[in-house]
């Protein structure tokens, strides 16, 4: 049997991405017409690396910018959010090893500036950080996950 990836592997391995593909009949629906790209592990890790401490961006921001870099008519939100979860563990494996300068995913937000259940140590992990950057969190309602109050005034524009 095939030893598993590392998440730094993971992280690692474009797969041949990115690329720009059409928006096909059935994505449409959801999507519009246009371009779709899909990113590469590493630039979703790079844009995520840029926000300062006290600054917040959103998954929606990242498929922005990739989009945009990549003459694209939006970026995925599937593989951007699928990534954005590999560097986060990439970066908590990372810690772990004793790396310092790891990526600052717990700074990177679902839209809404809902946190995320899927990053290490899930919503608590991820509020503990940010509140101890002066974020307040206001807790979850029913079914929505905890979110950063007042999270649009400290989005970082890249």
């Amino acid at each position: 049997m095939k030893p598993r990836k590392t998440w730094q592997e993971k992280l690692a391995d474009s797969k041949g991405l990115p690329k720009v593909e059409k928006i096909t009949d059935k994505m449409s629906k959801r999507w519009g017409t246009g371009t779709v790209v899909i990113p590469a592990p590493e630039e979703v890790d790079e844009i995520m690396k840029r926000v300062p401490e006290g600054k917040l961006i959103t998954t929606n921001q990242i498929r922005a910018i990739l989009a945009q870099k990549h003459g694209a008519t939006i970026g995925c939100p599937i593989t951007t959010g699928i990534f954005a979860w590999i560097a986060a563990n990439a970066a908590e494996e990372a810690a772990a090893e004793g790396k310092q300068n790891i990526t600052p995913y717990w700074r990177t937000l679902k839209s809404g500036g809902e946190l995320s259940e899927k990053y290490p140590g899930g919503v608590d992990a991820q509020a503990a950080r940010l509140t101890e950057e002066g974020h307040i969190i206001e807790p979850d309602k029913g079914k929505k996950p905890p979110r950063v109050k007042d999270f649009e005034k400290a989005l970082h524009e890249l």
